[in-house]
Parts: structure tokens; sequence; C-alpha cells
């Protein structure tokens, strides 16, 4: 899955690179019974207030259903094609089932057309199945992990991005997360065993502002180069640098300001946090 880099006849094309994936599908609409209309909302509330700036605009998308769950147990299926999916920045593959059902799911690093994939406590552990977590061998990649049992994959869903299964102790797992958090999870929940696929979605340039315009995402303005009634950063003769911590418009801190405002009831959970390093 090569960069493709592009000769700068423009300014805005000097930098600008894209992802060509020959195995994903072109050609083919996705698949009709697995697709919702997604509306927009520009950012907006129930009230037509902006609760999210910067957003609106951007392509018509529409939503596919994806299979996080992975609850068809015992039943083989079979990778059709892999597409793309403008809500996410992972691949999708369409499933074949062997009752003549259709899914989509996340398409790990391997998987290809073709290639059969299957979910249950007895599926081998091979790239695409979903297992729970007492039947994978430890140091094993997984994403796709559900946080309570029976309710969907929860984490590690982005391009690129795996946990790795470390310990397994009673009705508990430890995983260490794509952040470095290490975590325990109920031995019961499933995940999907490897890597998931598009990893080089990190390395794109958008090169230019338009493209940014397609994704939905409007222009965003330094504070610092407002006036002062408008910001906290603005004013000031020349360049300046607003003398105060970064903060937003209303004067909410950027940095360093804690946003909790009670004790999360999930950290229990939590053995190691991310950035933490290991003593000894």
């Amino acid at each position: 899955m090569p960069v493709k880099k592009y000769k700068p006849y423009t300014p805005s094309r000097r930098f600008m690179t894209t992802l060509v994936n020959p195995e994903l599908e072109k050609k083919n609409k996705p698949e009709k019974t697995l697709v919702r209309g997604k509306g927009k909302s520009a950012g907006r509330n129930n009230h037509g207030r902006i609760t999210l700036r910067h957003r609106g605009g951007g392509h018509k998308r529409k939503n596919r259903q994806i299979d996080f769950l992975r609850d068809k147990q015992g039943v083989p299926g079979i990778v059709k094609r892999l597409e793309y999916d403008p809500g996410r920045s992972a691949n999708i593959a369409l499933i074949f089932y062997k009752d003549g059902e259709k899914r989509y799911i996340l398409a790990p690093e391997g998987l290809k057309r073709g290639d059969e994939v299957v979910a249950g406590p007895d599926a081998p552990i091979a790239v695409g199945n979903a297992l729970p977590l007492h039947k994978l061998p430890l140091g094993t990649e997984i994403h796709n992990i559900e946080l309570i049992p029976g309710q969907g994959g929860k984490v590690a869903r982005g391009a690129g991005i795996n946990a790795q299964l470390l310990a397994k102790e009673g009705r508990w797992a430890q995983i260490r997360m794509p952040s470095g958090e290490l975590r325990r999870f109920n031995i019961e929940c499933y995940a999907t065993v490897g890597v998931v696929g598009n990893f080089l979605h990190e390395t794109i340039e958008i090169g230019k502002a338009g493209r940014n315009r397609w994704l939905g995402k409007r222009p965003h303005v330094r504070g610092t180069v407002m006036n002062p009634c408008d910001h906290p950063h603005g004013g000031g003769e020349g360049k300046s640098n607003s003398g105060r911590p970064p903060c937003s418009p209303w004067g909410v801190q950027a940095k360093g300001f804690r946003t909790r405002s009670k004790r999360n009831p999930t950290d229990k959970f939590i053995i190691r946090r991310r950035g933490k390093k290991r003593s000894g």
C-alpha cells in the first residue's frame, strides 16, 4: 500500500499525498442493505446553537453498519471485498456468511479477498477471527475489544491500532492499550485477532485547505490574530504571545486544566496509566 506523491504543478499539490491500495474495491458501490443515511448538523445542537466549532459542509456520506459485536458464532464467512469507509480511518471488509447473511467488519492487516473468518470460542487463532480473551494465548495482538461482555467492541478500532494481551488471572485479563495504559478486562470479553489495517493513514498529508473542506472541516483561526473582544489572546501591537496560558475564546484553559468533574467509575480497572514509567 504505497503513498502516492504528486508533482507540484500548483503550490497546494507540493506536499499532498494519498494512499494507493490496489486491494480496495473502487467500482462497486457499498452493500445496499448495510448502509444508512447520515444527516449533517454542522456542529449544532437541537436548539440550533453551535456546540462544536469548525464543522460544516463536506461531501455527502452514508454510514456503513459495522459488526462490532461479532455475535455470529460458529458460522464461517468469506471476505468478498475490501472497501473504503468515509466514517473511519480503517478500511472495512464485506463478509458473505454461509447462511446467506452479509456483514461488514473492520479489515485487519493481512486480510485478503477470499479469506475465511469466523467468530466463537472454538475459532482458530487467525487474523480476523473473534474469540473471548480466555481463549487467546498471551502476547496476541488484538483489536475491537469489548469493555463489557456482549456489548460489542469499543477499544482499539482506528487504523494501524492494536492492543496486546499480557496476562490472565482469575476472571480478569491484563491488556496493554495502544496508548501504553495497562488495563483489566473481563476474561469473557471478545476481541478480534490482528492489527487494524490501513496503518499508513497517519502519514497522509492533506496538502490544501479545500481537501479539509471536503471532510467537513471549516477554517480554524488562531486567537492571537483576533481582536481582544473576540479572544483572550487577541490584541496587542504586532505579534504578541498574549501573556497568558493557551485557552478557549471563553477563557477555559487548554493545557494542564483538569476537565473531569468527578472520578470515572472505570478508573478502578486501570493498573498503570499511560505515560507512567515502570519502577525498577
